[in-house]
């Protein structure tokens, strides 16, 4: 597996990593603990060595898998988690239940996230730490100055942001450099190369997409016909709804056809795109499935001409998919 740098600090991590969060939450069913354990040590042994979970994945399960998988070969990985939901309940962010979580991001809190994933991972310091999404009510200063002190006690090694608008990352840079940003980027959500991509690359900040294949719909597995169970997460986003996905297959169409012409899949072409974008960029695809996790770190060696790469922006700049990424609630708690 190649490997990538992310932030001015160096973290090397596999051009492709994986992310955890399906194991426990929002793409059931899920597999029984031994097998999640299984394909999580099996992505090690395939050169995997940037796994992404978060507390609120469960909760707190998420994390209590990623640290059993990963306690054998603990010195070999880079582990990233998440804090900033009060657990206990309140308003905010919905889980893949319907629940509501409440942001929460006062240093009290902070630290009480910390050590509980700490003890859940089974290690003594958490590689790359992310504020999960941007509290309103606590200062980023803030935030960023426990993230400093957290990083001075060897608790952490360096930190981030998911899913942060351009001041609010600016902001925390200036008061203590962060080492990645995390949101959602793909063939069919680009809103970060509006402003996102030219900021982080000014500050010298990596950049890890999240949902690359666009939650499964860019490998093809789709059709127009599909339709989602309650308890999947896609069924609660309007661009998997049926009037929307009639359209949005199209562009899975477009990606099978590149990959046809290419002689791969369409999970490693749209994969490979992301990679071909900026160096910094590090995409963690989550899947349950061996066979899914071997073709998605099969995109770490594709690549795109100039010829190709222009030929594809000019059909996506052409393609304009049909519904919101998040529900409306959700939504509302990103670019902050």
């Amino acid at each position: 597996m190649r490997t990538r740098i992310l932030g001015a600090n160096g973290l090397e991590v596999s051009a492709i990593g994986l992310g955890c969060m399906g194991f426990t939450m929002s793409w059931p069913p899920f597999l029984p603990h031994d097998e999640s354990i299984t394909v999580i040590r099996k992505a090690v042994d395939d050169g995997v060595t940037f796994f992404d979970t978060a507390e609120v994945y469960g909760p707190f399960t998420n994390e209590e898998l990623v640290g059993e998988a990963l306690e054998p070969v603990r010195d070999q990985v880079v582990i990233a988690t998440k804090f900033g939901f009060d657990l206990h309940g309140g308003q905010g962010e919905l889980d893949s239940s319907g629940r509501v979580q409440s942001l929460d991001s006062r240093p009290e809190t902070i630290r009480k996230a910390v050590e509980g994933s700490l003890k859940r991972l089974r290690t003594d310091h958490i590689d790359l730490l992310y504020q999960h999404r941007v509290d309103p009510n606590v200062p980023i200063e803030d935030v960023a100055g426990t993230m400093q002190d957290l990083i001075r006690e060897g608790k952490v090694l360096g930190w981030g942001l998911s899913e942060a608008g351009i001041c609010t990352i600016k902001r925390a840079h200036a008061v203590c450099p962060l080492t990645a940003v995390q949101s959602e980027y793909s063939m069919w959500w680009r809103k970060p190369e509006e402003q996102l991509l030219d900021t982080l690359e000014a500050l010298g900040v990596g950049f890890v997409p999240f949902s690359p294949l666009g939650k499964a719909m860019l490998t093809g597995r789709f059709d127009r016909n599909a339709r989602f169970a309650d308890d999947d997460y896609r069924s609660k986003i309007p661009r998997f709804s049926p009037e929307n996905l009639d359209h949005n297959v199209a562009l899975a169409d477009y990606v099978r056809s590149l990959a046809e012409s290419k002689g791969t899949t369409p999970a490693r072409i749209a994969l490979a795109w992301l990679l071909a974008q900026k160096p910094w960029i590090v995409p963690i695809p989550g899947t349950k499935h061996v066979n899914r996790l071997e073709d998605n770190i099969g995109a770490a060696d594709v690549e795109f001409t100039a010829a190709e790469l222009a030929d594809i922006r000019g059909h996506l700049d052409a393609f304009e998919v049909a519904g919101a990424r998040y529900p409306a609630l959700q939504e509302s708690l990103t670019g902050r």
